[in-house]
């Protein structure tokens, strides 16, 4: 795959992420506040820099376990089947759950993820999302909290990436394909 037909265009900024993610953090906290522990479980891969940036700031008890979904391979659009490729290794069963999801764009990924945890008889299941597309939403679903809304465009950076590539950009940022 050639990766130089591309550029990315910043579309929100590290500090915007930051502060955004700090005020996530205390409506969070406010939220679960009486919880003895809570398990954050950030999906895989597209979340770990979120998820470690927001259990950071979370003034709670925390446990921390991850899930990997798989329905867009190498692509940029979404097969709508939703594999499971890691499961949580604790139970969650009468437990506090946040999940944490890099984007939430036709909503198939979140809802799989929603109905299997709830399955798993969880005390209260809330989701918070980075990014929130709901011009491409597809399910009904959507995240208890949300960083940033933004328009159709498929964007990279603060752990999503483009064929495993941009993960490591501290901003989010639109990609823009150039004409050969």
């Amino acid at each position: 795959m050639d990766h130089s037909n591309y550029v990315i265009d910043q579309m929100i900024s590290a500090k915007s992420i930051a502060a955004r993610v700090e005020e996530l953090a205390v409506e969070i906290g406010t939220h679960f506040a009486d919880t003895d522990k809570l398990i954050v479980v950030g999906l895989l891969r597209g979340s770990f820099v979120f998820i470690a940036d927001l259990v950071r700031e979370l003034d709670l008890p925390c446990e921390v376990d991850f899930l990997e979904t798989s329905s867009y391979g190498d692509g940029m659009k979404s097969s709508r089947e939703v594999r499971i490729l890691k499961d949580l290794r604790g139970e969650i069963e009468g437990r506090d759950i946040l999940v944490v999801e890099d984007i939430v764009d036709t909503g198939h990924t979140l809802k799989h993820v929603i109905n299997l945890l709830q399955t798993r008889n969880p005390s209260r299941l809330e989701v918070c999302a980075l990014l929130d597309k709901p011009s491409r939403r597809e399910v009904d679903v959507k995240a208890t909290w949300t960083g940033f809304e933004i328009p159709d465009e498929f964007v990279v950076g603060y752990g999503i990436d483009y064929a495993q590539r941009n993960r490591n950009l501290d901003h989010i940022g639109a990609v823009r394909f150039l004409d050969k």
